[in-house]
């Protein structure tokens, strides 16, 4: 049970990461969230000054350490991060009738495991492949239809919604293959702390890359807590909505083209 747990925790970590730009005005924070409503506000906030103090503890020191690292390191492992998340991205692409993209990162993990070393090295974009753009389960339910929910701030993860935190659970119950041949199955070459590690790992390279993203918006933000809220409100309504577009588009057997572009 506690495996569990702490499993569902970190890959909800991973789900509710927001990787949208900030400009100096922080002019995405301005803009409407849509309809989700903060059910839990005063709660959500609290939550928010813990993980803020958390952060500021732990999390930003080892980010920081992180980023003297070469850069060929960082580069290496975050690629190598990237492939392993194909294994949640591609039964999303099929979720959502992307049956071409699935084909595509398909190759794209079987090339960078193999030529790429673990992918270490993206052998796959060198040679012309299109640009990786992760899937998760709360994406596809949205796709599907499903509505995001009141917005929730989770002690530790962050920010995310019902169907969000729903939608991760997915990846305990089968959706996710690394997390099967790690903790689910009984596997001789792998391990519960490869899978935390690299869970672990996921978390750190993300917030190594946006220090300089969250301390400006912090800065230029009168409310860093709804600025947040708003950019991963946004962030994820853009991510389904392209889907939905795609998924459409193929519908008018335009697909291929789409794909392409």
């Amino acid at each position: 049970m506690k495996k569990i747990i702490l499993t569902s925790l970190i890959s909800l970590m991973l789900a509710t990461n927001v990787s949208a730009g900030i400009d100096g005005e922080n002019s995405l924070s301005k803009k409407n969230s849509g309809e989700v409503k903060d059910c839990f506000e005063g709660i959500n906030r609290a939550t928010f000054k813990f993980n803020q103090v958390l952060d500021g503890v732990i999390f930003e020191p080892i980010a920081k350490a992180y980023r003297v690292l070469p850069s060929p390191v960082r580069v290496g492992t975050g690629n190598a991060l990237d492939n392993l998340s194909t294994l949640v991205t591609i039964p999303n692409n099929i979720l959502q009738g992307k049956f071409k993209k699935a084909g595509v990162n398909t190759g794209r993990f079987v090339l960078n495991t193999t030529a790429g070393i673990a992918g270490i090295f993206d052998v796959a974009k060198k040679i012309g492949f299109p640009e990786y753009e992760k899937e998760d389960y709360g994406q596809t339910l949205g796709v599907m239809g499903v509505g995001p929910g009141c917005y929730i701030v989770l002690p530790v993860l962050g920010p995310s919604t019902i169907r969000d935190t729903a939608g991760s659970f997915a990846n305990i119950f089968g959706g996710d293959a690394w997390y099967n041949i790690t903790i689910a199955n009984n596997t001789q070459h792998f391990s519960d702390f490869d899978y935390y590690t690299s869970r672990l790992g996921s978390g750190i390279d993300f917030r190594a890359k946006n220090i300089d993203s969250f301390e400006n918006l912090e800065k230029n933000s009168m409310d860093f807590y709804a600025s947040v809220r708003s950019l991963y409100l946004q962030d994820r309504q853009k991510k389904i909505a392209n889907s939905n577009a795609i998924t459409e588009t193929q519908n008018d057997s335009d697909w291929e083209e789409i794909e392409l572009q």
